[in-house]
């Protein structure tokens, strides 16, 4: 944490482990960061004389450096005081960031009176430190005596001065306390000049320090300096409990954060239409129970039910519109009607990708069935005549052909000639070269068909192809 210079505690801080001279962690609260270190000035510029010196509870003040000693950030320095003698503190800031941080302040050049008397030595760096080792139990010796005496006040701390002269008690209290006779007291025990200065309740939290709810550390001691109002109203515009013990801060008093956020609230609260407690419906009166500003979302609920309706920002605004014409609508929400799809079955027999083992058994199986399938079809597809030529793809497998008794070739015969006439260009009937017995009109007709059919180039059927017939 903290150093024995601030108000965090004893012990060393991190960092470069200087013990509070580098300001690392507690010590650098309220720090400003110099931006303007590493940049070179030109060569007529003359530093600016006033310095920024910080002391214990983040109190900073202005000092003219008089003598144009170098300062860095962090270095401890002997100041003048306005009752005498001379206080010890750190460098917060120099140069022309100075100039800036008064501006910020309203502070100007003539103002500023008080100068730096040099740098720390090592005898005033001892008395300092033993200076504030006695700020711990003066603090709890004056809180027995302000017991003694029955005084309403909480002295919360107690800051020395460098060189151990004066010593300055912060306190609360609810109104103005008399404590004369406690000032004669402190005087006689610590002989000491003493200081009395009241502060507020926010004050004496940036000055103990602590963790917030949040679980960080409070924002008033690390880097919040202007403590403005806090209202309930903050918390009624965010839609928060009004609970004082989830509100309140450290301090006592409302949370700092709560004012954080109130402006971006602000700003999305001038979408959300006022006095929208009731609308009215055929359905009854929806009384107004939750308002989610950020979803532009009202609830409803209707009386003797417990389920809220959400409603959206455009649809309040139209029955609030239709309840000052008369008009009262059926629903709060426009029901519309929902297309419900067919739920998808989800198979779950092979969710991992495992094939099954006898994969590669059907696959077989079903060749050997695809076989036996082929074979019936082209025997079934062979005529009576012994044409086992297969049909064209695309056409449907011819019936068988009619022997040679069949009756609606020779009635063709008969019409082409009538009486047993020879037809023209006839070749005359004899033996067969091949031994064969005689053929009649009919066979030769049906081979006359065959010879038009189209012909599949197939090798092995070139034997079985009729053979025309010769003259002997």
């Amino acid at each position: 944490m903290g150093c024995g210079s601030c108000s965090t505690g004893g012990c060393t801080p991190a960092g470069c482990k200087s013990n509070g001279a580098c300001l690392t962690n507690g010590c650098s609260k309220l720090d400003v960061y110099d931006w303007l270190s590493h940049m070179d000035m030109p060569a007529n510029y003359k530093p600016f004389s006033i310095v920024e010196i910080k002391f214990k509870g983040s109190r900073k003040e202005f000092y003219k450096n008089v003598d144009n000693i170098y300062l860095e950030a962090g270095e401890l320095v002997a100041v003048e005081t306005t009752t005498g003698g001379f206080d010890i503190g750190h460098v917060s800031l120099t140069g022309e960031l100075v100039r800036m941080q008064m501006t910020k302040r309203h502070v100007k050049e003539a103002d500023v009176v008080k100068k730096i008397y040099r740098k720390a030595t090592a005898a005033d760096v001892d008395k300092w430190k033993a200076a504030k080792d006695l700020e711990w139990e003066t603090m709890h010796k004056t809180r027995k005596l302000a017991l003694e005496l029955n005084l309403s006040m909480k002295i919360s701390d107690v800051d020395y001065q460098g060189d151990k002269t004066k010593a300055t008690f912060y306190y609360t209290a609810e109104g103005r306390v008399d404590f004369r006779e406690l000032i004669k007291r402190m005087a006689e025990a610590f002989r000491i000049r003493i200081e009395m200065r009241q502060i507020g309740m926010r004050q004496e939290a940036s000055r103990l320090g602590g963790i917030g709810s949040c679980g960080r550390e409070l924002c008033c001691s690390t880097w919040l300096t202007d403590f403005k109002t806090v209202s309930t109203a903050a918390a009624r515009y965010q839609n928060l409990s009004l609970n004082t013990l989830k509100l309140a801060g450290q301090c006592g008093k409302l949370k700092c954060c709560l004012n954080y956020e109130l402006d971006t609230y602000m700003d999305a609260l001038k979408h959300i239409p006022d006095n929208v407690n009731v609308l009215r419906t055929e359905k009854g009166d929806a009384r107004l129970q939750k308002t989610d500003i950020f979803k532009k979302l009202m609830w409803f609920s209707y009386p003797g039910e417990e389920n809220w309706v959400p409603v959206k920002i455009s649809r309040v605004k139209e029955i609030q519109r239709f309840n000052s014409e008369g008009v009262f609508p059926a629903e709060l929400v426009e029901v519309a009607e929902e297309v419900t799809q067919p739920a998808r079955a989800l198979d779950y027999e092979n969710v991992v990708g495992q094939d099954s083992l006898t994969r590669l058994d059907e696959r077989n199986r079903n060749k050997k069935k695809n076989k036996s399938r082929n074979k019936n079809s082209r025997g079934g597809q062979q005529n009576a005549g012994g044409d086992n030529r297969q049909q064209p793809n695309n056409k449907q497998p011819s019936p068988p052909q009619q022997t040679a008794q069949s009756k609606p070739s020779i009635a063709r015969e008969e019409l082409r000639n009538p009486a047993g006439s020879k037809p023209p260009g006839s070749r005359p009937q004899g033996n067969r070269p091949d031994g064969g017995g005689k053929q009649d009109g009919t066979r030769n007709d049906r081979n006359r068909n065959n010879r038009n059919r189209p012909r599949p180039n197939n090798p092995n059927n070139q034997n079985n192809s009729p053979k025309p017939p010769t003259d002997n």
